[in-house]
């Protein structure tokens, strides 16, 4: 069975971790500490108390206000927090080894952050893509170690393999930036220790549902300059390949390829 019965921990812990990523997102990019000093309203610099820093719950009981000067907090900080929650649980559901769900769940909750961060700011911070590519090889050679099913060659594969796409396109294009690079191949190392399929989805992915963002921004009056964040794209791409990965290169294989 996959491991469900760690979804309530891991709902639990997912709120925990997005709580902090709303500060991340918006300490990173300035170049601020995450740690202190402790979260303040914008507007009237009041200290958050800890009864109003419960992850959405306090959101929906302020009526998403300051509780000070009435400030209002804007939807993204509670959104953050449950959409990291949700893609925490999720591998849960999927996955049978403890080892591959943890894995996955924490790829997966850097996923919304960055999103947001390259939405707002236009950037994939190092800071969070550099420690990551260090943690992340460590994590998945200890589960090897461990008898858990990931694959270390498959693993540097699938971060060469999509990183350096990435990379060329980035070389000769002048959309696709170097956190873009970074990104793809941390989600082609993680995902590339399970299957290389799941990064083939992860890639496919994110080709289409960014030539779907495009157009629907040129509908929308962009210019055809008009740079639009590949970056949650890239995110989103490795969330399907994550959860539906597998039976996603299953059903082309059997579909066009006749395997």
């Amino acid at each position: 069975m996959p491991t469900v019965w760690l979804a309530p921990v891991a709902a639990v812990f997912g709120l925990a971790i997005g709580s902090f990523m709303t500060v991340v997102a918006a300490r990173v990019p300035a170049g601020e500490s995450v740690v202190s000093p402790r979260s303040r309203c914008p507007r009237c610099g009041a200290q958050i108390r800890s009864r109003d820093n419960i992850p959405v719950l306090s959101w929906v009981l302020l009526g998403g206000r300051c509780r000070d000067c009435g400030e209002r907090i804007p939807v993204r900080y509670p959104l953050l927090e449950l959409t990291t929650a949700v893609l925490m649980v999720a591998p849960f559901f999927v996955y049978e080894s403890v080892w591959v769900a943890c894995a996955v769940s924490a790829l997966l909750a850097l996923m919304p952050v960055i999103s947001v961060i390259d939405i707002e700011r236009r950037i994939i911070p190092n800071k969070i893509v550099y420690p990551s590519l260090i943690a992340f090889p460590i994590f998945l050679v200890v589960a090897n170690l461990f008898g858990a099913p990931v694959d270390l060659v498959r693993m540097v594969i699938g971060f060469a393999a999509y990183g350096g796409v990435l990379f060329i396109v980035a070389l000769v294009s002048r959309g696709m930036g170097m956190g873009d690079v970074k990104l793809a191949a941390l989600i082609g190392l993680v995902l590339g220790a399970l299957s290389l399929g799941q990064v083939a989805v992860a890639a496919g992915a994110a080709i289409v549902l960014g030539a779907i963002g495009a157009v629907a921004a040129l509908a929308r009056g962009a210019g055809r300059k008009g740079a639009i964040p590949f970056g949650p794209f890239l995110a989103a791409g490795a969330v399907v390949a994550a959860i539906w990965g597998v039976q996603i290169a299953d059903w082309y294989q059997r579909t066009f390829l006749g395997v």
